[in-house]
C-alpha cells in the first residue's frame, strides 16, 4: 500500500504539461500583473506555466532584471501599510485585520504562490531561490526577496509534508546518481564506492523527499552500524572490511549527512532527520545502545592559522600537518587533541555560539561532544580543513531535549569529562 501511495504521488507530480511553454506574446511584467489580478483558475495555471517556462530560458542579465522587477514593482506600499495599521488601531475588527494582513505582504509572496501552481513549480520555484542566492552578494537589495522565499519555504516544507525513504542498492538509479552528486562530506568517486556504502547489511542511508519533488532528496544521512565508536573514518570506510551481523552491533555513527538543494538553504532538516533516523534504528535494531557521529571539524585549520602569530606552537603544528604525513604527525596526537577541545568550546562567533559550523548544527539538535580523534580523516581534504582531526557528538536519548534547551537559550556546550579534561590540561601547560 505504501508504495502504492508512493508511485501514485510521483506521477501525480511528475507530470509535464504543455503549460510550461511560453506564449511568445505579452512582456513577462504584463503576465506576471496577469496573474496576480486574474481569478480563474485554469487561466492561472497557464499564466503561472508561461512565466516559469520564460523564466527557465533567461540568462543571468536577465534573470537579475526579473527579480529587480520583483523587488521594487512588487513590494509592500509604506503608505497603504501605514493607512491600514491606523485603521486597525482605531477599529479592531476582523475586517481591518484582513486589511492589514493584505498591505504587510509583499504582493511577491502572492506571486511565488500562484507561480506554484503550475505542475513541476515547487522544484522551480527551489532553483530560482537558488539563482537569487548567487545574485545577493553582488546585489544585496534583492535580499528582500529571499526573505518571502525563506517564508514561503519554511510552511511547504514543513515535517509534516516531509516522506522519509531508506535509500539502498535497490533504490532507482537516478535517485543513486543523485545521492553520488550531493554527497557533500566524503566523496563517493565511482559506483563501487556507492555499492560499498548502500549494500552491506550494516550500512544504511535515510532522506527526506518532498510529494512536490519525488526524485529530489532534500535532505540524507549516511549511517555506519558498528560495534564501538570508531576513531576514523577511512577505517569506516574501508574496502576489505567485513560487515558486521546484527548481534555484533552496538553502535549507530552518522558519518555523513549532505544537504541536497542550495535552493531550501537556511531551511532546516537536519534536526529532524537525525532525530526520525534515530527512531527508525531504535525499532529495526534491537541491539543499538549508542548513537553518534562521526565528524569533520571544517574550520579548525582556519582558527589555527588565525591564532599562530601569537602563538608560535600552532604555526609549527600547521607547518608539519602541510606534509600531509601521518607518521610525521604521529607525536601531535595530543597537541590536536587539546587544540580542537579548545576550539570547539572557546571559539565563538559574536553572537555567543560556537565558531565551528557542524558543532552549532549538532550542538543545536541536543548532542553533546564526546571525544576527539587526530588523523580520523587523512584523505586530502581531511588534512586542509582540520589535521585530520575529527570528533564523535554523541546523541544520548535521556539528555538530546535538555542539552537543545541549554544551547539554546545560553549557548551552553554539552560536552564529555574527557573532552573538558583535554581543555584543562591545555590550560595547565600555558600556566607551566
Amino acid at each position: 500500500m505504501a508504495m502504492f501511495f508512493a508511485d501514485l504521488m510521483a506521477t501525480l507530480f511528475e507530470r509535464r504539461s504543455e503549460l510550461h511553454r511560453a506564449s511568445g506574446t505579452g512582456s513577462i511584467a504584463e503576465r506576471i500583473e496577469a496573474l496576480l489580478s486574474g481569478e480563474g483558475e485554469v487561466s492561472g495555471i497557464r499564466l503561472a506555466g508561461e512565466i516559469l517556462s520564460r523564466y527557465q530560458a533567461m540568462d543571468d542579465a536577465a534573470k537579475r532584471n526579473f527579480f529587480a522587477h520583483l523587488a521594487d514593482h512588487l513590494d509592500l506600499d509604506p503608505d497603504r501599510l501605514h493607512a491600514a495599521v491606523q485603521a486597525y488601531r482605531n477599529d479592531r475588527s476582523a475586517e481591518t485585520l484582513n486589511r492589514l494582513s493584505r498591505e504587510a505582504e509583499p504582493r511577491r509572496q502572492e506571486l511565488l504562490r500562484r507561480l506554484n501552481q503550475a505542475p513541476g513549480a515547487t522544484a522551480w520555484l527551489v532553483r530560482m531561490r537558488r539563482d537569487l542566492l548567487a545574485l545577493i552578494p553582488q546585489a544585496p537589495e534583492l535580499g528582500v526577496i529571499d526573505a518571502d522565499f525563506r517564508h514561503l519555504f519554511s510552511s511547504w516544507f514543513n515535517r509534516g509534508f516531509l516522506v522519509l525513504r531508506q535509500i539502498d542498492w535497490n533504490t532507482p538509479a537516478n535517485i543513486l546518481e543523485k545521492i553520488i552528486e550531493y554527497e557533500a562530506v566524503h566523496a563517493i568517486n565511482d559506483w563501487q564506492e556507492l555499492r560499498r556504502r548502500m549494500l552491506p547489511r550494516d550500512r544504511r542511508c535515510f532522506a527526506f523527499f518532498h510529494p512536490a519533488m519525488p526524485e529530489e532528496p532534500l535532505i540524507f544521512v549516511e549511517v555506519a552500524l558498528c560495534r564501538g565508536i570508531p576513531n576514523s573514518v577511512q577505517d569506516l570506510l574501508g574496502e576489505d572490511r567485513n560487515p558486521l551481523h546484527e548481534n555484533e552491533i552496538d553502535t549507530a555513527v552518522f558519518y555523513s549527512i549532505s544537504n541536497c538543494q542550495e535552493g531550501l538553504r537556511g531551511i532546516s532538516f537536519g534536526n529532524l532527520l537525525i532525530k526520525q533516523v534515530v527512531e527508525e534504528l531504535a525499532r529495526d535494531v534491537p541491539h543499538l545502545k549508542t548513537f553518534v557521529t562521526l565528524s569533520p571539524v571544517p574550520g579548525l585549520n582556519r582558527w589555527l592559522r588565525k591564532g599562530s602569530a601569537d602563538r608560535p606552537e600552532l604555526a609549527a603544528l600547521l607547518a608539519r600537518s602541510q606534509g600531509c604525513d601521518p607518521h610525521a604527525m604521529a607525536g601531535d596526537a595530543d597537541l590536536l587533541r587539546r587544540h580542537c577541545a579548545e576550539y570547539l568550546l572557546q571559539a565563538k562567533r559574536p553572537e555567543g555560539l560556537p565558531y565551528d559550523s557542524v558543532a552549532r548544527f549538532h550542538l543545536a539538535n541536543g548532542a553533546s561532544l564526546h571525544d576527539v580523534h587526530p588523523l580520523a580523516d587523512t584523505s586530502a581534504n581531511g588534512w586542509a580543513q582540520s589535521s585530520t582531526v575529527m570528533v564523535n557528538y554523541l546523541y544520548d536519548l535521556p539528555s538530546v531535549s535538555r542539552n537543545s534547551e541549554r544551547y539554546a537559550t545560553a549557548g551552553t556546550v554539552s560536552a564529555s569529562r574527557q573532552v573538558e579534561q583535554l581543555l584543562r590540561k591545555d590550560r595547565k601547560r600555558r600556566r607551566a
